[in-house]
């Protein structure tokens, strides 16, 4: 298992030896690599080469260091999408060839909070209504999704519904079009109530997709919090030099 000498340095060579190796199988998701000493002394490398592949392997996401515990194979994510398009989540879960699926956990209509008047640039006496849905990927729950759009934006019988697309009931009127997002991504830890909703253990980290969407005019008429599971999804950003 000891690495061959190549040109290159011996850290990169280390990085895709344990590539290789998990793409094998030899280290498996979430399993715990052996000791620093242990993988050192099977690989033919100092502990301080060892360490830089290990740091850089981090930094890709591949695996996960704890302190005290040890290091960890992170799962693959099963999803995969770039940001600079608005696409759908279930555009993103069929493309991975599964089936989305939606289970609605609540629909409120309410005066805006503080927070939703300067989200939505609304005035204190308009409604909004706030949309909490989970959707699933072959019946696993993958993505806790709460959606806020003031009420004069979505068609009167929005309530008897219970399935479709909220883009779709924005649009449907053809008076609104949403032209484009502006999105944050924060990764979090355990959250009270989305990591039990994903069935998340402790240990689980989201990816919280926070976007303001806007129609032609620039105004904002959704704002979206989504939580995705980390082990799950996966973002990227293809970006230009100019």
């Amino acid at each position: 298992m000891t690495i061959k000498a190549d040109s290159r340095h011996l850290y990169l060579q280390v990085i895709d030896r344990l590539k290789g190796d998990i793409e094998k199988g030899v280290f498996k998701e979430k399993e715990k690599l052996p000791s620093e000493f242990e993988l050192a002394k099977l690989l033919g490398v100092s502990r301080a080469t060892l360490r830089e592949a290990l740091r850089l392997l981090e930094e890709e996401n591949i695996i996960v260091r704890r302190h005290g515990v040890g290091t960890f194979v992170n799962p693959k994510p099963v999803f995969t999408s770039g940001i600079e398009h608005l696409t759908s989540i279930s555009s993103m879960i069929r493309t991975a060839g599964m089936e989305p699926g939606t289970i609605y956990l609540s629909s409120t209509e309410s005066l805006p909070s503080d927070e939703d008047i300067k989200r939505l640039h609304c005035n204190k006496d308009e409604t909004v209504i706030t949309i909490e849905r989970v959707r699933t990927a072959n019946g696993v729950p993958v993505v806790y999704c709460v959606d806020k759009v003031p009420t004069k934006y979505l068609p009167a019988d929005f309530f008897k519904r219970q399935e479709g697309s909220i883009f779709a009931a924005i649009e449907e009127s053809g008076h609104i079009r949403v032209t484009h997002a502006v999105a944050i991504i924060d990764p979090t830890g355990f959250h009270e109530v989305a990591s039990p909703i994903l069935e998340c253990d402790s240990e689980t980290a989201l990816l919280v997709l926070k976007q303001s969407h806007f129609n032609d005019k620039e105004q904002v008429v959704l704002y979206s919090k989504n939580y995705f599971r980390a082990d799950k999804f996966s973002f990227h950003v293809v970006r230009k030099r100019v």
